[in-house]
């Protein structure tokens, strides 16, 4: 266990020790009360009926038979409750508080018609039981006129291609306009002209489903015109105001509560379809029900990270300089745009000439959307892939190569911190990077081959406006009240934390309460890292709102409370607020099995001040894990006769268990720059960026092949190194 390097840091109180979580215990003894835990007087369950088929227009439906079956109570389709689900198809990635009915043209219903991909939802039964409920989806007779279906996204494009939507396969922007996601930094064209060499590779990476392990459910109920929806969340304010907006309430009409959850990663934050369903559901029933996806229909039924084709060219001076860079995108957002489809990575670098275009696609595959730091891990693996090959194909150490061209602080760009450089060259020495990777790669002798592989990153720690209420009674008891969910990260504890020290007072005199629109203030939402630098800004503000009425009026007395609050707005006056990280790995290589084995991995992050070292080291495993699982491993195959889907579910799908997982080495190197709650930084996403870049460059420096399409299988590497 490395303990994190404190640069001009003194110790504090409570931060920065080793904490268990403050609900440990209930998660351990089966205490905690998860989505499908609750039971309701008066319940009912529900199911939903998925298309069949990858593209297909509804002629009719039948729901007789099933509304005939005993037990069966309510059968819903487009037809008795056209609710457009708002967050299921967004223009251009818009969120959470747009009006996003009005904003897009490509409307998604929560249930469609014409059906886009296999598990399309169809329908949904409600009965008494769940048997019932699964039998009465049998009796629902659906006549379907099949449609031609496209499953790749540069296929989509074409002038021939089946037309997901009336108005072609591009998805609109913001602006309803069909158009690429273009980013231009000087002239690319004359940094080429400037080059003396210049490289053209192509890259793929595949559908990767965030594989959580609650699947979607909800359980919904009403009290005259309020609804109280019991549901994973990664952000209980926004899945309010999503819900409130798509059923046309007000928000203090929805109550959210997600006491404890079994991770998201991206596709449960905003409100989901089975809320809407649930709800619409339990409306007409005047009865709570609860609605469960199998985990077939939470691959299929909720998103996953894009697929994406990236076509890279770059210029390079004899001296190693990156003079031009540009890179054409294309990301398959399934058939309903929920995310940008960004492709990241190409602004680590400090090359003055940059042109990216990204081309957002319509295909008929499940939909994508947000997954752990959305837009950077599948475009690192491509810029860092063909900057490796430049390296070796120019004779530079691929380290020596990133702190040539890498981006720096500058007058026009000031950072409130810069420490990419350290984290590098620590990682360097920690990994014994000159030892371990092959200066020829593929060198070695025999089919049992060695290598190692790196890359680096930075991301946004930026900060932004949440909320926290604290108050304090007479016997001196603090109640810390954030509108959060613990996703995973011990979210609760560490705002807990935070509290205690911004208080003065030990973290076990702090009740945490979290998890219930009702009971709790505005929270920014688990995800895109923000939840201990925002929510947990808002906290140290409320204790110092508090601590400021105790010194003017004293501390209460008998019944008496004092209640601190904030919402603050806070800013990095100009300044670029990033955390920053490196990644090494080394791996061995069977050339005649075609298998990959992670023999060492080290990974060094600066997060600001870590608030508790103990989950941070295990966010960045965790997130490491699961890029290690996308080089490798994980996809969403399909075949493309019938556009059925082939491996959904994680035996299919191949992910990681603990015999596959090796130890991953953790270091944090602490600063405090002076923002954030105690200078805490972005920590959760960082972890995932690096992975598949840096296992993909190991791959390459032992087989002395460059993998071009993740995952890196066996059947794909026994290809290459046989060519």
């Amino acid at each position: 266990m490395t303990q994190p390097t404190r640069i001009g840091l003194e110790p504090l109180q409570t931060i920065g020790n080793d904490t268990p979580r403050i609900d440990a215990v209930e998660r351990v003894t089966g205490a905690a009360q998860y989505t499908r835990d609750f039971k309701l007087p008066g319940m009912v369950y529900a199911r939903v009926l998925r298309s069949p088929h990858p593209h297909a227009r509804i002629l009719s439906i039948d729901v007789s038979a099933a509304l005939a079956l005993p037990g069966v109570l309510d059968v819903i389709t487009n037809e008795t409750s056209p609710i457009v689900w708002g967050a299921g198809c967004v223009s251009g990635g818009r969120q959470y508080n747009d009006p996003i009915k009005d904003a897009t043209i490509h409307r998604r219903y929560i249930f469609n018609n014409p059906v886009r991909c296999v598990g399309d939802s169809v329908a949904a039964v409600a009965a008494t039981d769940r048997n019932i409920a699964e039998q009465a989806l049998e009796l629902i007779e659906v006549e379907y006129e099949e449609l031609p279906f496209v499953l790749e996204p540069e296929e989509a494009l074409a002038d021939d291609a089946p037309r997901i939507w009336p108005e072609g396969n591009m998805c609109p922007d913001t602006r309803n306009e069909f158009a690429p996601m273009t980013s231009r930094i000087g002239d690319v064209e004359a940094g080429f002209a400037e080059a003396d060499r210049v490289f053209e590779q192509r890259y793929e990476t595949g559908f990767v489903h965030n594989a959580q392990m609650e699947p979607r459910c909800a359980l919904a109920t009403w009290e005259g015109d309020k609804l109280t929806l019991y549901t994973p969340s990664q952000g209980i304010s926004n899945c309010r105001h999503d819900t409130a907006r798509d059923l046309g309430l007000q928000d203090h009409q929805v109550r959210i509560v997600s006491q404890y959850m079994g991770g998201g990663f991206g596709n449960k934050n905003q409100n989901q379809d089975a809320d809407l369903i649930a709800a619409e559901l339990s409306r007409r029933l005047d009865r709570p029900v609860m609605l469960e996806y199998s985990r077939r229909e939470d691959w299929l039924g909720v998103h996953g990270r894009w697929p994406t084709v990236q076509e890279y060219r770059v210029g390079v001076r004899n001296d190693g300089t990156v003079t031009a860079m540009q890179m054409r995108g294309y990301s398959g957002m399934g058939p309903y745009r929920k995310n940008s489809g960004g492709i990241s990575g190409m602004d680590y670098y400090a090359c003055p000439n940059r042109l990216r275009e990204i081309y957002p696609v319509y295909t008929n595959r499940t939909t994508s959307g947000n997954f752990r730091a959305p837009s950077d891990p599948h475009g690192v693996y491509g810029v860092e892939s063909i900057m490796d090959d430049i390296a070796y194909e120019m004779g530079i150490d691929p380290v020596e190569f990133a702190l040539r061209n890498m981006r720096r602080p500058t007058e026009e760009a000031p950072f409130t911190n810069y420490s990419l450089e350290e984290v590098i060259t620590t990682g360097a020495e920690q990994f014994d990077w000159q030892a371990r990777r092959r200066v020829q790669p593929g060198s070695d002798e025999g089919p049992l081959k060695r290598g190692a592989g790196f890359s680096f990153m930075m991301f946004r720690a930026g900060l932004g406006t949440s909320s926290a209420v604290v108050r304090v009674d007479s016997q001196r008891r603090y109640t810390l009240y954030v509108g959060v969910t613990d996703i995973g990260p011990g979210a609760k504890t560490t705002l807990g934390m935070i509290a205690a020290e911004a208080l003065g007072v030990p973290l076990s005199q702090v009740e945490v309460v979290w998890g219930d629109t009702d009971r709790t203030p505005y929270s920014v939402g688990e995800s895109g890292s923000r939840t201990t630098i925002m929510t947990g800004y808002a906290v140290v503000q409320a204790a110092e709102n508090l601590k400021q009425q105790i010194a003017d009026r004293g501390m209460p007395g008998g019944a008496d409370v004092l209640i601190g609050t904030a919402t603050p707005v806070p800013s990095t006056d100009g300044l670029i607020r990033q955390c920053f990280a490196a990644h090494f790995v080394e791996v061995e290589v069977d050339t005649g099995t075609g298998t990959t084995r992670v023999l060492k991995y080290t990974a060094v992050h600066e997060s600001g001040r870590i608030i508790n070292p103990t989950t941070a080291r295990d966010q960045i495993r965790g997130a490491a894990i699961q890029g290690i699982g996308q080089a490798l491993h994980e996809d969403l195959l399909y075949d493309s006769r019938n556009g059925q889907p082939l491996s959904p579910g994680y035996y299919r799908g191949r992910h990681l268990t603990h015999q596959d997982i090796p130890d991953i080495d953790v270091t944090f190197i602490e600063v405090d720059d002076g923002y954030g709650p105690f200078g805490a930084k972005t920590a959760g996403e960082s972890g995932i960026i690096l992975a598949p870049a840096a296992v993909a460059n190991a791959v390459a420096n032992a087989a002395g092949k460059r993998m071009r399409s993740l995952p890196i299988t066996r059947d794909k590497l026994l290809e290459e190194v046989s060519a």
